[in-house]
């Protein structure tokens, strides 16, 4: 019992430590896209950016899954409502970002996201 608990544990320890890890492939350059900040202002978020830093290396490149869910179609399931609350609280393996994104790179990656149907 304490050899698998341990075996379970480190499973566990090792895949997860892979989902901070830096991507190695880029996603493909048409799927990026700058999404204004909330509040009429000039500045823009690139939700691109913000996935290709936070999320590529659980969901892959082209959204295809791994570690994490594939997110290739996300928005004909979840709504950009649902899919920021995900990001921000996290759920079941994934870690709530709640602290290490702003509102405007959750609202940027959130609306991105819901795009994908």
């Amino acid at each position: 019992m304490k050899k698998t608990f341990v075996c379970v544990a480190l499973l566990l320890a090792v895949s997860l430590s892979g989902c901070n890890q830096p991507a190695k492939t880029p996603p493909p350059a048409d799927q990026g896209a700058a999404t204004p900040a909330p509040g009429g202002g000039t500045a823009t978020v690139d939700a691109q950016a913000i996935y290709k830093q936070n999320c590529i290396s659980c969901h892959g490149a082209n959204f295809e899954g791994g570690v994490g869910p594939n997110l290739t179609k996300v928005g004909g399931k979840y709504s950009k409502d649902q899919i920021a609350a995900i990001v921000t609280n996290g759920r079941g393996g994934m870690p709530s970002f709640k602290g290490r994104l702003s509102d405007a790179d959750t609202s940027a990656i959130s609306d991105w996201l819901a795009a994908k149907k």
